[in-house]
């Protein structure tokens, strides 16, 4: 995975260095969409083959892609294709995330619970986590019914966990302790 992220860095500040002069929400849209499309295993099959045009490729891409491309989008899209490195793209999504959120001074959180969250109480929750981790944070909320009850929520590479699952786990540790 290492080196997944040491071939996207370049090419994600590269994209970042020409999209902090335009519209970021934009670029970050963009690559995304090119992401979820390169993460299609048939579309790299077809990619990968040895009669695949790069020309042809990229035509496949921008297809599926279904969103309009600036001109860099479109150059990374080719320099990424002639190089070979059309599997690296979800990688270089996101680092490209990662440095808008560095800008802007907002962290990625995802919020796994085992039940469903309304917007009322995750308003409150998010001021809590947002107190807690010292920083503004953008969240999504994902199902983890594993847990039981409560919360986990990932920040980065911090980790919040106060689910039952977690709680039975520390029981069992100190039971057998």
């Amino acid at each position: 995975m290492a080196e997944l992220a040491t071939l996207a860095r370049p090419y994600a500040e590269a994209l970042f260095q020409v999209a902090a002069n335009g519209d970021l929400t934009q670029a970050l849209a963009e690559i995304d969409a090119l992401a979820a499309v390169a993460s299609n295993v048939q579309l790299r099959q077809f990619a990968d083959a040895p009669k695949a045009d790069p020309a042809q490729v990229f035509d496949v891409i921008t297809s599926v892609a279904n969103t309009p491309l600036s001109d860099a989008s479109k150059n990374l899209l080719r320099t990424v294709i002639d190089n070979g490195r059309l599997a690296v793209l979800p990688e270089i999504a996101t680092q490209v995330r990662m440095l808008v959120n560095e800008k802007t001074g907002v962290s990625d959180a995802v919020i796994h619970s085992a039940f469903p969250i309304d917007a009322a109480a995750l308003t409150g929750l998010m001021a809590t986590l947002e107190k807690r981790f010292g920083r503004k944070l953008k969240a999504t909320v994902q199902l983890a019914p594993e847990l039981i009850g409560g919360i986990r929520v990932v920040v980065g590479d911090e980790v919040l966990d106060t689910s039952v699952a977690a709680r039975l786990e520390q029981m069992k540790a100190a039971l057998t302790a």
